[in-house]
Order: C-alpha cells, then structure tokens, then sequence
C-alpha cells in the first residue's frame, strides 16, 4: 500500500478538480481514485457536482483517499484541497478556484502562462503553483484535455502509479476505439512530463485567506429583498461565456462574407452582430459586423455552416477576442 504525503484530521488526502463542462473533469476523477484504489491500495472515492448540464457550464470533481483500513464517512464536497486541477484558467474571472488551499497545497493550472502571472491572476499568497499547456497538447495529439491534465495530477501524486493509469487508458479505449489509445498514451505522457513548477512562500508577516464555505447562496432565506426582488436577474446581457472555450474560437474574415445569415442560424446563443445597412442598390440589407466573443462558447457550428469560408477555427490566442470583439448594442426600455 502507498503511504499519503499528507493528510487533514480526519485522515484523507483531497484533490478537487476545477473545470466546465466537456472538458472531462468527471472521468478524471474517476480514474484518479480507480489508480489509488486498485493501482496504490488506498481507500477512495469520487463523486462531481454539477450545475446545468449545458456544455461549459461549471463543474467540480472531488477525491479523497485514506488508508485501506480506514472507513470513508464524509462525503460532502472537499472544501480543504491538498491538490486542485484547475481544467481552464478563466474560470478565475468568475469562481473561487483555489478556495480553501493550504499553506503547502498544490494548484495544477492548464494554462501558457508562467507560475508568476498566474500567481498575479489567481491571487494566491503561498503554495505551489504548477502549469501544462493541456489544451495545447490535447489539440496537437488530436486527444483530450483530460489526459494532459490527469498526467499533471500523477506527477503531483507520487503515491499514484503512472504505469497503471497507462493500463486503464489501454484497457478502457482498445475495444471501442483502438486508434485512441496511442494519442491517450501520448497525451499523458506529455501532461506528465511538461509540467512546470513554482513554490511561493507567504510574504513575511501574512497568513493564509481565511476559509469561507464555498457555494453558499447569496440570496436566501434570510438574505433574500422584501418581496422576492431579483437584483441579479441572469439574463444574457450580464452573462460570459467565454470561459467556455476549449482551445479554439472562430475568426471572422469580412472580405469573404456573403451575409447569408447561415451563421446566425445555428449560433446557439446569439454571438453574430448585425446592422441595417444600403447595399449597392441603395436598398436596405442587413450586414454582418463581427462577432460578440463575450458569448461565444466556441462550439464552432457557424464555421461549419459557413458556405465561403468567411469563419475559420483557429488556435484561441491571448487577447485576441478583447481586441476583435464586435459589442452587442443593447436599447435597454425600463
């Protein structure tokens, strides 16, 4: 049986993953406590949580492993992570990823950044930040993200054998889909092995943030306005979906577009900018500006309705969609 680095006082090791939905977050887990249990010999679990089953919505996986002869009896969501996985970077614009970290926990990030420009994003104090390009990798081995970070994780674990999560991936794609498991293997060769690290010591006379309980409501029933008032209404106005992307967005080339509206079409959630314009005639037709990247999920539909290649998928760079977004112009009636 492999001996835990670490564990809280009630005897477990924890790891909680940080992702969106599609990303795979959920079968990592599963397969993180499978290696413990039958690769390591520990006692474990794994269970998710979920909000709408909408892809990229968020999602969290927890694992806890413990000694074989001791009894898992908690089975509320790890709120004291000695490891988190952060799937997708921006998810720090809106959620409390590293909620609850320890002095000494790790946090794997799948991100191009250094250690030192994610310590400035996630507003960590001390602890030890470790990177993978996952998506990255993931699209250059033609596999999933999942993979490049499950390598990551492992090469956190020490008590977790890498070799016998290579026999699951064999064993679980070699049936169905036997061309998959080569790239597998590869993409968590590569997670396991790019994985760059960065320890930062607390700043001398500082403590850790205090632990505050995640995924408490802020309106309840005791917080709640007189009378039921809804004072963040989620319409789609206030909402960002760009932390949905998984790598790639689509490019909007003018100079090609035919504005047939055949994007539009089957944009599920309405990212396509429209104005009323004369066309050569004099009469009115409506012309496509660009695209509202603060509501695409990158589902890249449009790009394969698109009949004169006026949207390609392309390689998500940093910036690029702040910088090419076209803003939706809302005429607001109170």
């Amino acid at each position: 049986m492999a001996n835990l680095p670490k564990t809280n006082g009630l005897g477990f090791f924890e790891i909680r993953l940080e992702s969106i939905g599609g990303l795979g977050a959920n079968l990592a887990g599963k397969m993180l406590a499978e290696a413990g249990v039958m690769g390591a010999g520990l006692n474990g679990v794994s269970f998710s949580s979920y909000g709408s089953e909408k892809k990229g919505s968020p999602v969290k996986a927890h694992i806890r492993f413990c000694a074989a002869d001791a009894r898992i009896r908690d089975t509320s969501p790890v709120e004291r992570p000695h490891v988190i996985g952060i799937f997708h970077e921006n998810l720090s614009r809106t959620n409390n990823v590293i909620s609850g970290m320890y002095e000494d926990s790790i946090v794997l990030v799948n991100s191009k950044k250094t250690p030192e420009a994610l310590q400035t994003q996630l507003k960590l104090k001390g602890g030890t930040i470790a990177v993978v390009d996952a998506t990255g990798i993931s699209l250059e081995e033609d596999n999933r993200v999942n993979m490049a970070m499950l390598g990551g994780l492992f090469r956190l674990c020490g008590f977790l054998d890498p070799a016998f999560m290579k026999g699951v991936i064999t064993r679980s794609l070699e049936k169905k889909y036997p061309g998959a498991v080569q790239p597998a293997l590869r993409t968590f060769d590569r997670g396991y092995d790019e994985v760059k690290f960065r320890t930062f010591a607390l700043p001398e006379g500082e403590s850790m943030p205090d632990f505050v309980r995640m995924d408490t409501p802020v309106l309840g029933y005791e917080t709640q306005p007189i009378g039921g008032m809804i004072t963040n209404p989620g319409n789609s106005i206030l909402k960002d979906l760009s932390i949905s992307r998984a790598g790639r967005m689509p490019h909007f080339a003018d100079d090609k577009c035919i504005h047939c509206a055949a994007c539009d079409n089957v944009c599920p959630d309405f990212c396509f900018v429209w104005e009323e314009l004369p066309d050569k005639k004099g009469r009115p037709q409506m012309f496509l500006q660009g695209i509202d990247y603060q509501y695409c999920k990158g589902c890249l539909k449009c790009v394969q309705a698109c009949p004169t290649d006026a949207l390609s998928s392309e390689l998500e760079e940093e910036g690029y969609a702040d910088a090419h977004r076209v803003a939706h112009r809302f005429n607001l009636v109170i």
